[in-house]
């Protein structure tokens, strides 16, 4: 089974956490913006955790560098058309790209101006490869619920052209559905989809709040349902999808080693697990890396990929005839 021609659909990928390093490189040079070095050795040092991280804050700490390039709508929908093309040539089918647009606003861009920007690169990337992409907006849980309002209200008018749903990242503390209730609940009014990372680190209660209270379709992670009886059931009935991605979860300490990654535990239970990157410079991977590990790990076959293959399928927010055509490739 050849991991690198199958075919492959991605449904958690930071587009900040997977920014080519030499991209970096040759925007400030042409900027002319203060980074470490020029080094591309360097460059990776900085932009790439390692797999003994200490914590998913000291994780999230390489997303500043790739932040600092991302503030125009050229670089925003270059970076975006490169990340697309990196995942045509590993057979990469389909992917949401996700990502929090308040981050691109420090030098004058509007919220609009960066959706707009990143779904053309979307679009770049469609129209050159033989994938399709569409984006998830994501709410730093770290910053004002305001913001997240302004989130909402900004991508209201993309929906249906590119933008498909709503999420909440960055560092998880416990409760954080109540805070954020009421900017999630205008978004599915307005009819955004729902995604929200949760149980990454420990808090197996968020997932339940999130499903409960913030009517979250999939969950980011959720690898902490394992101590939580009460979110793992609620997965379980309700057919809640899990993105679970290995390597970044060993490097935020969700889980110590592959081994002891629940995935296959979930799979085996029939819970819908699907497999993805989270960063794929951050976490120095891709999806056929990611995919190889699981099938090596856990002694998985063809058919398990199938069967993980078609939840993401199900579990995408695209619309019926692509995913008809996704069904098409396997």
């Amino acid at each position: 089974m050849s991991l690198l021609k199958l075919p492959k659909v991605e449904l958690h990928c930071h587009l900040d956490g997977s920014v080519r390093p030499e991209t970096i490189i040759d925007i400030a040079r042409k900027e002319n913006l203060s980074i470490p070095s020029f080094d591309i050795d360097i460059i990776n040092e900085h932009v790439t955790a390692p797999l003994d991280c200490e914590s998913l804050d000291e994780y999230l700490k390489r997303f500043s560098l790739p932040n600092l390039v991302m503030q125009s709508m050229e670089n925003l929908r270059r970076i975006t058309f490169e990340l697309l093309e990196d995942c045509a040539r590993e057979n990469v089918k389909y992917i949401e790209v996700r990502f929090s647009p308040v981050l691109h606003t420090k030098k004058g861009l509007t919220i609009e101006q960066v959706i707009e920007s990143v779904l053309q690169g979307i679009r770049d990337g469609e129209e050159k490869y033989d994938i399709k992409g569409n984006l998830i907006l994501g709410c730093m849980r770290t910053m004002a619920v305001e913001k997240a309002f302004q989130v909402v209200e900004a991508g209201r008018k993309f929906l249906g052209k590119g933008v498909v749903a709503i999420d909440l990242c960055s560092s998880e503390e416990e409760g954080f559905c109540e805070k954020f209730y009421e900017p999630i609940s205008l978004a599915r009014e307005y009819g955004y989809r729902v995604t929200i990372h949760a149980g990454e680190t420990g808090i197996g209660k968020n997932v339940l709040e999130a499903v409960e209270m913030l009517g979250a379709e999939r969950i980011g992670h959720g690898v902490y349902i394992k101590n939580c009886k009460e979110a793992y059931d609620v997965v379980k009935s309700k057919q809640v999808v899990l993105e679970m991605c290995p390597t970044s979860n060993i490097q935020t300490k969700a889980v110590n080693s592959f081994i002891e990654h629940p995935i296959q535990d979930f799979h085996k239970d029939g819970i819908r697990v699907t497999i993805n990157t989270d960063n794929r410079t951050v976490s120095n991977t891709n999806m056929t890396k990611e995919c190889e590990i699981v099938l090596k790990e856990f002694n998985m076959n063809h058919e398990d990929y199938k069967k993980i293959y078609f939840n993401s399928i199900e579990a995408c927010f695209a619309d019926c005839e692509t995913k008809e055509k996704l069904k098409s490739y396997i």
